[in-house]
């Protein structure tokens, strides 16, 4: 007998918005249609006319634990996300400890299999763990990275011969690189000139769009050499973006596109103008952007160019972020906005829902493998995945309402399109409030998985 029917909703459907109904059995989609008549189902949704898509990837979050949990843990960020209809994540490595090895992975396993509600990947860190990567590969880890190019949290910058030699490891194991591309040089000599300079701007200042542009041109000299595949991680300016594009150009025509990026929506819905509004608060790495870049990244989405939206979920307390510019930590919570910021962007006609639902769902999935776990897709046979809004009523963030233990964000006041629901693998886990189980969450292991290896 079906679990669910979702009646009376519209759909994305075959490039179309469409009236449907769904029929999840199983944990999966089981049909898709407009007038699907069962004598028998255990549960039928009245979507009341509401719109069910598929629910989020987000394939850079940074949950804190081990090691940081006053500032998050697995259950308090998949909790944040299932409220924001996200369903699946990847944490990066960069907790305490890192992850950087078998102990240390298996350590990270252990806990989100405890705590987290949401389907989740682990990325392996690389540092000066080079002999490390294959063992990573084999325990499941989706991906490597963010790989540090510069100093940020977590202190897993590494220079130009480590990074080389792990490109090499990890094009020999088949896997993607996610490159966090900041050119550090360029970086402390900035921090130095700028020594005296407490304006919130003086953090924009010290990694200006060279700073990037200049990291991406020597990572893509690299994977050019490797010919392999790699992800460049929250691209934030027009020279950064600029570069890929051309690769992108020069890969399509050769039959090899081996390279991806996404963009962080603190870069897509913030810039330089609401340093005044935000103060330390808004200090990440990359920093906030003029509106001309804001302007090309959004145009990129569109084009193509741009791949994804990931949230780069960087928890900290409200008492860490509320001091001088130069002591505060970087990053930002927006695991739980991601997805309601997208849909309010396409209320506001700003890209459209079926290229929103190719950038947090659809692209993520195949980026990262996900798609051979059943993941990205709304079809028949894959995880039924969904969430079910009410697509015309935009609200106002607030930190009042949102479940992340930083307990602010930075989009306070700004309009997005919550979920009434969202469903993970058939299973209603938010509906207002939090019904997932402590532990649901199913790990989804990488594509160098060895399955005669123990299990944690």
């Amino acid at each position: 007998m079906p679990d669910i029917l979702i009646k009376n909703t519209k759909v994305f459907y075959k490039n179309y918005l469409q009236p449907g109904e769904i029929v999840i059995e199983d944990g999966k989609i089981k049909k898709i249609g407009k007038d699907i008549r069962l004598s028998n189902v255990d549960r039928v949704i009245d979507a009341k006319g509401g719109l069910t898509i598929p629910s989020g990837i987000d394939a850079h979050v940074h949950f804190r634990e081990p090691g940081l949990t006053y500032k998050e843990d697995w259950f308090t960020g998949s909790c944040s996300a299932a409220a924001g209809g996200i369903t699946t994540v990847i944490d990066h490595p960069n907790t305490v400890p890192a992850t950087i090895d078998r102990k240390s992975f298996n350590s990270k396993l252990r806990i989100a299999r405890r705590k987290c509600i949401v389907d989740f990947g682990i990325n392996g860190g690389v540092c000066k763990n080079t002999e490390k990567l294959s063992e990573l590969w084999e325990l499941g880890v989706t991906a490597f990275g963010e790989i540090f190019m510069a100093e940020s949290t977590g202190e897993l910058n590494i220079g130009s011969d480590t990074l080389n030699h792990a490109l090499e490891i990890i094009h020999d194991l088949g896997a993607v690189a996610c490159i966090h591309a900041e050119n550090e040089s360029m970086r402390l000599k900035n921090q130095k000139l700028l020594k005296d300079d407490m304006s919130a701007m003086s953090h924009s200042r010290e990694r200006p769009n060279m700073c990037e542009a200049v990291a991406v041109e020597q990572a893509l000299k690299m994977l050019q050499a490797h010919l392999m595949r790699a992800h460049f991680c929250h691209i934030s300016t027009r020279e950064g973006l600029g570069l890929i594009r051309r690769e992108k150009y020069i890969s399509q025509k050769s039959g090899e596109m081996n390279i991806t990026c996404e963009v962080a929506p603190h870069h897509l819905f913030l810039s330089t103008k609401d340093w005044d509004r935000l103060g330390s608060f808004g200090k990440m790495n990359p920093p906030l952007r003029d509106r001309s870049s804001v302007k090309i990244l959004l145009n990129s989405l569109n084009d193509g160019t741009v791949d994804m939206v990931a949230s780069d979920h960087a928890p900290h307390l409200e008492h860490e972020k509320d001091v001088d510019i130069k002591s505060a930590p970087s990053g930002v919570p927006g695991v739980e906005t991601l997805m309601p910021l997208m849909l309010a962007a396409v209320k506001k006609n700003l890209l459209p829902l079926g290229r929103m639902i190719e950038v947090t769902s659809t692209n993520p999935a195949s980026i990262f493998g996900l798609d051979r776990h059943c993941k990205g897709k709304f079809a028949e046979g894959f995880d039924a995945d969904l969430i079910i809004v009410n697509h015309g009523e935009m609200v106002p963030v607030s930190a009042d309402n949102l479940h992340s233990k930083a307990g602010w964000t930075p989009y306070e006041g700004m309009d997005a399109i919550f979920p009434d629901i969202t469903i993970s693998r058939g299973e209603i886990i938010w509906d207002g409030e939090i019904v997932g189980k402590r532990g649901r969450g199913k790990f989804l292991p990488g594509k160098g998985y060895a399955m005669d290896i123990e299990s944690p």
